[in-house]
């Protein structure tokens, strides 16, 4: 009993580590956009969407193996880790250059630098996304009795990425850092493409569970944590 508490508490912390690295990451590369060619469809998104999904991927396991007070911690924690190296970003940059730097200040702000609204954008939609994403998800729990994951999983991230999609490109639209013309393109494009994404990851969800069937049990849909 005393090894699965271990390893149930040390992959808690493998799982935390992977949602607030990628969640940084997405602040960190959000500057570029890329085009995404999907056979059936061409996106042109920003980086950080492509690492976005996978703390969708990973508040849902936490969700199903922790529970909700679990799954919340996390989302408040990346939240800070964000805050946190967003400031450690500007510090950077305000520290004179090095004549020997590689990259001059100019490069270096464009590169990692990020807007106000953007950086408010981003958070106001990542903190209301993913606490409707963990309700939404313990909401069909309850209600399925603990069955039918992939509906709680598809269902809780679809609704969510489609709130943190609007609220940023409104932000962004109303500070005029983007062009209202082109609100419903990017909405649709970024949503669409965060939908596809959430159903390429329900089989690796069920895989995950699998895999730790008989390391962890899941929390049952009667236990409200």
């Amino acid at each position: 009993m005393d090894q699965k508490n271990n390893f149930k508490d040390q992959l808690y912390l493998v799982l935390s580590g992977i949602f607030i690295a990628s969640l940084v990451t997405c602040n960190l590369i959000a500057n570029k956009f890329v085009t995404v060619d999907l056979g059936f469809k061409v996106f042109i998104v920003s980086a950080g969407i492509l690492p976005y999904p996978l703390t969708f991927l990973v508040t849902d396991l936490i969700s199903e193996l922790y529970g909700k007070r679990r799954a919340n911690q996390v989302v408040l924690a990346g939240f800070f880790a964000s805050v946190f190296t967003v400031v450690l970003v500007y510090v950077a940059m305000a520290v004179p250059t090095a004549e020997i730097s590689p990259l001059d200040n100019a490069t270096f702000e464009k590169v990692f630098g990020l807007s106000g609204p953007a950086f408010f954008g981003s958070m106001l939609a990542y903190l209301t996304a993913q606490f409707i994403d963990i309700r939404i998800f313990h909401f069909w729990k309850r209600l399925t009795e603990g069955k039918y994951l992939w509906l709680r999983n598809n269902a809780s991230t679809m609704c969510s990425q489609l709130v943190d999609t609007s609220v940023i490109l409104v932000i962004l639209c109303s500070a005029g850092v983007l062009p209202w013309e082109s609100f419903y393109s990017l909405l649709w494009m970024g949503w669409m493409f965060k939908v596809f994404v959430a159903l390429i990851d329900t089989p690796i969800i069920y895989f995950c569970l699998w895999l730790l069937k008989d390391k962890i049990e899941p929390v049952s849909h009667l236990e409200e944590n």
